[in-house]
């Protein structure tokens, strides 16, 4: 019993070391971040985040092979429903609750299923790493002013590539009859939801110097103005709805599409030079295809959230 006493006395003071040493640096350090990097030999892409940096990256890979770009590498490093405070945290107790998918050549792997972040952060020497906030906190700006410096020092520290690009992703709101818990946060509203997402990303960019910005949020209110929103065609009750599968989770067919779009035309064609625009894959690999007319419209709404949020 007096081992386990100070087994676990002396972990939690690791802990408290290791977070106190990430606060002194995050308050000793201006956050210089870096500028994309222009048509390298090979680009690589680390998501770092949660089931929204899934829905994100999907159809990432198959993008990039519709484009017929073989020359990028993208990899998500996630845990169901994380946040940025429990990033910190996983670093500091050095768990392996993170589910560390990769691709090397336009299709998903599946790297490991008790990964650490150290395992995401150093498997590459990663050009671009995106983070973002859970989306309960998505629009509370106290929780990305308190964590975000630690996750963005904790990157610093770690990476393999000093000049790494740190990217925000920035998430979207919940359909209107959303039954997600933290909904009540934004009086279970749609637009307050993103409204209070927009200004928050945005504070976040100029205060800790992030001006690449995902704007996936963006992409999916735009289109969620088009016939691409299905309230139309279903149930308002119904859990798939207004581009969700549950409320909140994006669909697997247009949501996820748009959002991948938009990872597209923020990351991929600003360094290598070529959109989103025209990209011939419509989700024929999966039980989810859609049409001609609706990936052009999708590509749009992405093209257009990107151009706006400049």
């Amino acid at each position: 019993m007096k081992f386990y006493i100070c087994y676990t006395m002396k972990r939690l003071l690791l802990i408290f070391i290791a977070f106190w040493a990430v606060s002194v640096m995050t308050a000793q350090t201006r956050f210089e971040n870096f500028p994309l990097p222009q048509n390298p030999d090979t680009l690589r892409i680390l998501a770092v985040g949660n089931s929204f940096s899934d829905d994100g990256t999907e159809y990432l890979p198959s993008l990039l092979e519709g484009a017929g770009i073989h020359n990028v590498i993208v990899a998500r490093l996630y845990i169901g429903g994380c946040s940025l405070e429990r990033h910190c945290r996983e670093y500091a107790e050095e768990t392996r609750n993170y589910i560390y998918y990769k691709s090397t050549d336009n299709k998903w792997v599946t790297v490991s299923r008790n990964a650490t972040i150290l395992d995401g952060l150093k498997d590459e020497p990663w050009d671009i790493i995106t983070i973002q906030e859970v989306s309960n906190h998505s629009g509370t700006y106290d929780n990305y002013q308190r964590w975000a410096p630690q996750l963005i020092s904790i990157i610093r520290k770690e990476a393999l590539n000093p000049k790494a690009t740190i990217a925000w992703h920035m998430t979207w709101a919940y359909s209107s009859n959303s039954t997600h818990g933290a909904f009540k946060l934004y009086n279970n509203d749609q637009e307050t939801m993103h409204e209070a997402i927009v200004d928050c990303v945005s504070r976040v960019s100029k205060e800790f110097n992030i001006p690449v910005v995902i704007p996936a949020g963006i992409a999916i209110k735009l289109a969620r103005e088009t016939r691409l929103n299905n309230e139309g065609k279903v149930p308002a009750d119904t859990k798939v709805y207004q581009l969700t599968r549950d409320g909140y989770h994006l669909s697997r067919q247009h949501g996820r599409y748009i959002a991948a779009c938009t990872w597209f035309d923020s990351l991929v064609k600003p360094v290598l030079g070529k959109s989103v625009k025209g990209n011939p894959y419509l989700l024929f690999d999966t039980e989810y295809s859609i049409t001609k007319k609706d990936a052009r419209l999708c590509q749009k709404c992405a093209a257009k959230a990107v151009a706006s949020f400049k």
